[in-house]
């Protein structure tokens, strides 16, 4: 397989992070949603994803939604209500499912927690979806919240040849 496009977030330029609908209070959906966007675009401009072209979805991250999840089990710590759209972005198919139906993307959507170097589990994944022939290509998004740190992610659309 073959890189077709890359992106990351920060970039240069970058301010804060923009607002998804049906999202709160975390960033990681929304920086999933912008780099992947970001990523597509750089392959396709500002168009869906070519109708006979199968677009598989890889998200990869160790902690998923860490800001979200700290969120809730404090509320729940201190015997408050958790609101009801965080049971639904608690789980990272949610935002991978968003930018599917966005783009067009006719492939099969993975969840990962890697177990080795994210890219590589990630990349490993992406062949097989396309050795299988359940994709033709494959929008691989890793990311990470670490606690004292902005979120950052990378974004490669991976397909058309030999693998990584």
């Amino acid at each position: 397989m073959r890189e077709l496009a890359r992106a990351r977030w920060p970039e240069a330029g970058d301010g804060d992070v923009p607002t998804v609908p049906g999202f709160v209070h975390s960033v990681f959906a929304p920086v999933v949603v912008a780099v992947a966007e970001r990523c597509l675009r750089r392959r396709y401009g500002t168009g869906l994803v070519p109708a006979g072209t199968r677009t598989a979805f890889v998200l990869v991250s160790a902690s998923g939604d860490r800001a979200s999840a700290v969120h809730v089990r404090a509320t729940v710590e201190a015997g408050g209500r958790v609101g009801p759209l965080f049971f639904y972005q608690s789980v990272p198919n949610s935002v991978a499912g968003h930018v599917a139906a966005r783009w067009g993307l006719r492939g099969p959507v993975v969840c990962l927690s890697p177990t080795g170097d994210p890219y590589a589990d990630g990349a490993a994944e992406a062949a097989l979806l396309c050795d299988d022939g359940d994709a033709d290509e494959v929008l691989l998004v890793l990311i990470e919240q670490a606690p004292d740190t902005s979120t950052e992610a990378v974004a490669v659309l991976l397909g058309g040849g030999a693998r990584p």
